[in-house]
């Protein structure tokens, strides 16, 4: 991948021109060759799981996109999302994986279905799936369903952050002297990040090839196969 500071007539910077994607990702834009692969490629049962499996850790990090963004820290031009998915990945994949093979066999999945499967995971395996990895506090990991507050700790100090899962993304700091800070610590929101687990500015995440076999329907949260209803 190449950085560019300008491109074309306009200064075109979120696109593809000529097998050119170009991508911009905190202000600094971007240029890879876009991938070429024949449509076959996609058809196998293999990437089919995969195409589910994805389209599945997209809705998952949808709905706690909010929380992930005040739980996790990030370095250069990546998301917490990004960040979420990298340390995570693997994890969900396994969480994931029988529910996508139900999905490509043509059951119905819904994100109900999508974070009970996970939180069964996390609970055999409480340290597989982090929900915060922030500088300065140690790592929570998810042990069940997700829960209603995440309590970050301090590496040093007595200081103490209480993230309130709610849709207004109340944070709360109890401060080495005793002292509480409340207010909204939701930071401003990266217009290129959509919760995808990558940022690229157009609403697709880059995953060896795969263009995802579906799409979510926020109607009613179940995944549906070649349509978006969004």
């Amino acid at each position: 991948m190449a950085r560019i500071s300008q491109i074309g007539p306009g200064r075109k910077t979120i696109g593809t021109i000529d097998g050119i994607t170009y991508v911009t990702r905190n202000g600094v834009t971007y240029a890879r060759s876009a991938p070429t692969m024949p449509a076959s490629a996609y058809n196998t049962p293999a990437a089919k799981l995969r195409q589910a499996i994805f389209k599945m850790v997209q809705m998952h990090l949808k709905l706690h996109l909010r929380t992930i963004k005040q739980t996790f820290s990030t370095s250069g031009n990546g998301s917490p999302s990004n960040r979420y998915y990298s340390l995570n990945g693997k994890a969900l994949t396994k969480a994931l994986s029988s529910l996508a093979e139900q999905y490509v066999d043509g059951e119905d999945v819904t994100i109900t279905d999508i974070e009970a499967a996970i939180s069964d995971y996390a609970a055999e395996h409480p340290t597989s799936i982090r929900i915060a990895s922030k500088s300065g506090y140690r790592e929570v990991f998810l042990t069940g369903p997700w829960p209603d507050t995440i309590t970050l700790n301090a590496l040093t100090g007595d200081s103490t952050v209480i993230i309130i899962v709610n849709e207004n993304g109340q944070q709360t700091t109890i401060n080495a002297d005793g002292t509480v800070t409340n207010g909204n610590a939701n930071p401003t929101p990266n217009p290129n990040d959509n919760g995808n687990g990558n940022d690229n500015g157009n609403g697709n995440q880059s995953q060896g090839g795969n263009t995802g076999g579906g799409t979510d329907n926020p109607g009613d949260g179940s995944i549906v196969d070649g349509t978006d209803e969004g």
